[in-house]
């Protein structure tokens, strides 16, 4: 899934950006509060991780000017600060959910998965979709209960449809959720995912809409 992090200490950005590149996010990492307000202003991401202290506009202030703008995008706040008060404003100026520094990448992980689960509607811990069934935690795909072997690529695609179930989604988001700024995918890569996918879960799985993208329909 498709993560923007505001981060301005380059050896925490860093090690979020691998750390949760290695458990299959798609990271866009950007270190100033006015580049922030720009990028989380764009559709696309799936959630925001969000630090308080940031050069040039206050992280508090990027949130507020978010919510402000109608963008519904999750957001986690990452800081050192730890007073309850300063945390009761970030939940108030619209956060989702807050994690102090230090901090471990795997609760990063877990609770970037569940605020993107309530988002989608989800309310347990795993994907279910028919007869198929999703752990994001444990990278474990089931179809009809027999185990399905993906690929990083081919579990961050389902995953992405299951977020998004009964939507169409372009080939454009599909690229973004699949890759980072910096990779540079050919022309036919998101086709040639969804044929193997298919091939796995069922054909009849996800339709392509001629000059649309692609849906994954509602059972």
């Amino acid at each position: 899934m498709r993560i923007l992090l505001v981060e301005d200490d380059a050896e925490i950005g860093d090690r979020l950006r691998e750390g949760l590149g290695a458990l299959g996010f798609v990271i866009e990492l950007v270190r100033d509060g006015e580049t922030a307000l720009d990028f989380g202003r764009q559709e696309g991401f799936d959630a925001i991780i969000l630090d308080l202290g940031l050069p040039q506009l206050p992280g508090i202030e990027v949130l507020r000017r978010w919510r402000a703008d109608g963008c519904g995008t999750p957001v986690l706040i990452l800081t050192a600060r730890s007073s309850w008060t300063e945390k009761v404003e970030g939940l108030n100026a619209g956060a989702d959910d807050y994690v102090g520094k230090p901090f471990h990448v795997d609760e990063i992980a877990a609770r970037l998965r569940a605020l993107m689960r309530r988002a989608a509607g989800y309310q347990a811990a795993v994907l279910r979709h028919g007869t198929i069934v999703l752990d994001p935690a444990s990278g474990l795909v089931t179809v009809a209960g027999a185990p399905v072997e993906l690929t990083a690529r081919e579990f961050r695609l389902l995953t992405f449809l299951l977020h998004r179930v009964g939507r169409i989604v372009t080939h454009a988001e599909l690229l973004d959720h699949l890759y980072g700024l910096e990779e540079e995918p050919s022309s036919n890569t998101i086709e040639v995912f969804i044929g193997r996918l298919r091939r796995k879960i069922g054909r009849d799985s996800i339709r392509t809409l001629r000059g649309l993208g692609y849906r994954f329909d509602a059972c």
